[in-house]
This record gives structure tokens, sequence and C-alpha cells, in this order.
């Protein structure tokens, strides 16, 4: 008998893994053997029935899209098997539409987690599937109950992110052409003064608002393992003027300062991808920082890598909080006394991005305030 991280005592098992993604399998694989499961693995659907028939494993891990025979197939048959009836699978895949979700319902999933996920929900999934059983073999009602109070929750939270989606993308084009109608309002030689101001002021909120808007697709993007960085070599001190002058009227209009030192020339990386972190760390520095103060944005190099940095004056981050602050939609009110808000997505999306170069994020203290420092290595 063992100790589960959250559900108490829970009997030693045997956890079969199927999918494609061999650096998918290894992460299962370690996550699941530091908790003591005893793991066997299978890279596609034929290979994971056979595992079934050989070991009879106490739970199934099932990824959708897999060569030969996909995950709904797999399920189907190991279901048909004699022992497969009371076995629970729990399917772990980047798919989050709600076919898919309604495919694996019907094909006699027991769960259904999308990619990413954290080493802790991996688990407490896997032992609440197995406790799950349990109960369903002595209270087969109440199991019903509670598995379609939770597929109907979940099938309401895939239409959301759906939703969602659909909704940036529409919103993507009316916001561009307010941004549009804005810049001709500003370059109109007959524009009065208070005319160009709120141009201005429109140009600088639609920026703000695309930049949310691009947020949100890219994490999308991320959820889906699609974000992918195309590298290139990127002028520093080029991309710093610029990144500084789009957030110039927001940093006026807040009385804040910004300065820039890019001592690292270059770096290899996505530009696109890049340049949007700094805007997104810049305004969030400008947000936090008192007025009169000064917001520096300075990039040096780091063994094998390149660091930018990003300092506020402001109240700065509390230690306890600086892992979550990256999280989405993390507020203030959500974490410990001193802690910023997150307004949205942009820091999440930071986090993403710069992972995605194969780099780290994180809060330094800078007496006052707080310094967001990206490390990104250098490219083979």
């Amino acid at each position: 008998m063992r100790y589960g991280p959250t559900m108490g005592p829970v009997a030693k098992a045997l956890i079969l893994v199927a999918d494609d993604n061999a650096q998918n399998r290894a992460v299962a694989q370690a996550t699941l053997e530091d908790e003591g499961y005893d793991v066997v693995l299978a890279e596609d659907g034929e290979q994971a029935v056979a595992a079934f028939s050989d070991r009879s494993p106490d739970c199934v891990l099932l990824d959708i899209k897999m060569p030969k025979m996909d995950g709904v197939e797999a399920c189907r048959r190991i279901r048909a098997l004699p022992a497969g009836g009371d076995v629970p699978v729990v399917f772990l895949t980047a798919l989050r539409d709600v076919e898919s979700f309604d495919r694996a319902q019907f094909a006699g999933a027991d769960d259904f987690m999308t990619k990413p996920y954290r080493p802790t929900e991996l688990l407490v999934r896997v032992e609440a599937a197995l406790r799950l059983r349990r109960v369903a073999s002595e209270r087969n009602e109440l199991y019903a109950l509670v598995k379609h109070q939770r597929d109907d929750l979940q099938r309401v939270q895939l239409q959301k992110e759906q939703l969602a989606a659909f909704l940036v993308h529409d919103f993507k084009n009316p916001v561009s052409s307010i941004n549009l109608q804005a810049e001709l309002i500003r370059r109109e030689p007959g524009a009065s003064p208070r005319a160009r101001r709120a141009a201005d002021r429109i140009l600088d909120e639609t920026a703000a608002l695309l930049r949310m808007i691009t947020n949100l697709l890219d994490i999308s993007k991320a959820d889906e393992g699609k974000l992918a960085p195309r590298r290139e070599d990127v002028d520093l001190p080029t991309l710093g003027t610029e990144v500084l002058e789009t957030l110039r009227a927001r940093a006026d209009g807040s009385g804040v300062t910004l300065v820039a030192d890019m001592a690292a020339g270059s770096a290899r990386a996505d530009r696109d991808l890049i340049r949007r972190v700094l805007e997104n760390l810049v305004d969030n520095a400008i947000r936090h920082a008192p007025e009169g103060t000064t917001v520096s944005l300075r990039s040096n190099r780091a063994g094998q890598a390149t660091r930018i940095l990003v300092a506020d004056a402001g109240t700065g981050v509390a230690p306890a909080a600086r892992e979550r602050i990256f999280e989405r939609f993390v507020q203030a009110a959500e974490a410990t006394e001193g802690v910023r808000s997150n307004r949205g997505l942009g820091l999440a999306f930071c986090k993403l991005a710069v992972e995605a170069h194969g780099g780290t994020i994180h809060i330094e203290d800078a007496q006052p305030g707080a310094i967001f420092c990206v490390t990104i290595p250098h490219a083979d």
C-alpha cells in the first residue's frame, strides 16, 4: 500500500501508456514511476491492445492521434476484451474539440485530459480513475451520475474554448479596421490637434487589444503543440527601439520614462514572437511603474545565452507568487499581498513563447520593483 499526493492510500497499479510521441511517453512514464506505479508503453493503438491482452493493466492512458490504429478504436477493442470492461481508460491528447471528446466518450472513456498537462494533474486524474472504478463496482448509480456531471462540465469547457477561438478570429478584423481609421485621422492634413490626440489614444488602445488577441491565438497554438519559433538573426538594439516607440505614448500618459541599453547586439530567435514578448513585458512594467519613474529594457550575454531584462520601480512581485503570475488570468486578489495583477494572458504568453525557444523567464527583485528576466539559449 502507498499514499497518493491527494487522495490517501492506493494500491500499486500497472499503467499502460500509449502515445506515438516518444517524449510524451517518457514524461508520462517518469511521472508515474516516481509515484510508485509500474508502467508499460505502447507506440500505437495496435500495440496498446496487444499490451492490454498480455499484461492486464489496471489503468490505460491513450493518445487519440496514433498510426496504424488511433486511440478511439483501441479503446473500443479494449472494452470488447473479457477484462476490458472494468479497467479505467483515460484519453491524454492535444485535441481540444468537442467532436474528439464525444468520440472518446462513445468509445468508453472514463476521463479526457488535454495536453499540455501538469505532472500532478496526471497523477490525480489517474488515481481518481482508479478509485472511481472501485467505487463503480459498489455504487454504479452514483458513479454514473458523477461521471455524467463531470463529462457535461468538461464538454461545456471545451465549447467555451471553441467559442473563445471563434471570437478571437472575429475580433481581429474589426480591431484592425478601427486601427486603420485612426491612422487615417491622424494623417489627415486638416485634422485638429484634439482629433490627432484622440486618434493617438485609439491607436494606443487598439495596439493593446491586438496584443491581447494575438496572445490568445498563440496560447491556443501552444496548447496544440503548434507554437514553433522561426529563428533568424535579430538585431536587439533595433528591436528594442521599435518596442519602446510602440509603447511611448502609453508611457508618456502614465508619466513613465522608457530607456534601453541593449548591450547584446543580436540573438537567434523568432523576431515576431520575441518582439511581442518584450511588448507585453514593457506594457506590464508601465502599468505598475509609479509616475516619475523609469522602465528599462536591457540585454546582455550570459554564457551560451542572451538575457533580456525589463525592470520597473513598482511594488514588485512577492517571492511566493513568482511562478503563479505566469499562469492564465491570475489576479492580485487570488495571490499573496504585494502581487501585481496579471491582467489576462500577456505573461502566460511570454512564458510559452520563451519556452518554445528553449529558454526561461523568471522574476528578480529590482529594489524597488521587479526585473523580468528572459534567457534565450544560442541556437546550434
